[in-house]
């Protein structure tokens, strides 16, 4: 895996990998945040970006262009996940809420985020609702055999959602689902129990 690049070093390789190989003039020109640096400043980052592994130097005449070694894709992955657990402890939905708040999209981002929204929650949530289906029904009939009939909505419903809780990859909305399914299962125990006595 290549060296983590600085905050400085991020932008001169966005500068590659959006303009293709380019001199130090050329990025010092083209850094995002805009600060007035001296060429000085971007040739010490550009060498150690080659220190690092991050970028190759092409000799052509008295000046040197730079390229890009790793993909945007490599470097931005792992910066991202480091930024995901650094900043946020890991919770993907504040991340990315503070990230939208952050600038303005384009009709063509808006869309390609749907689109990827769209693809990523339909896949966990499926596995959310049936694992905390399965739990909930095995806790209510468990509950539904030991305790009485009015007690047993309440206690089924706790154990489920703590019980899926730990199973489940989205713990608010395995609780949630498993509340649901815990009731609507205690109930139908509860009659059944009832109809014993």
């Amino acid at each position: 895996m290549p060296a983590i690049p600085s905050n400085l070093e991020l932008q001169a390789l966005s500068v590659l990998w959006h303009e293709g190989p380019s001199t130090v003039g050329g990025v010092l020109e083209s850094l995002p945040d805009g600060k007035d640096r001296a060429y000085t400043t971007v040739l010490s980052v550009m060498q150690s970006l080659e220190r690092k592994k991050l970028v190759k130097r092409t000799r052509s005449g008295r000046a040197h262009t730079y390229e890009a070694a790793y993909s945007q894709e490599q470097i931005a992955g792992k910066a991202a996940d480091d930024f995901l657990t650094n900043a946020f402890g890991g919770r993907l939905g504040e991340a990315l809420l503070a990230l939208l708040s952050a600038g303005t999209l384009t009709p063509e981002e808006k869309t390609n985020i749907e689109r990827e929204l769209k693809r990523h929650k339909a896949m966990p949530a499926k596995k959310t609702t049936k694992t905390a289906k399965k739990a909930a029904k095995k806790v209510a009939k468990k509950a539904a055999k030991k305790a009485p009939a009015k007690k047993v909505t309440k206690k089924v419903a706790k154990k489920a959602a703590k019980k899926v809780a730990k199973k489940a990859p989205a713990k608010k909305v395995a609780k949630k689902a498993a509340k649901k399914v815990a009731k609507k299962a205690a109930k139908k125990a509860a009659k059944k129990a009832a109809k014993k006595k």
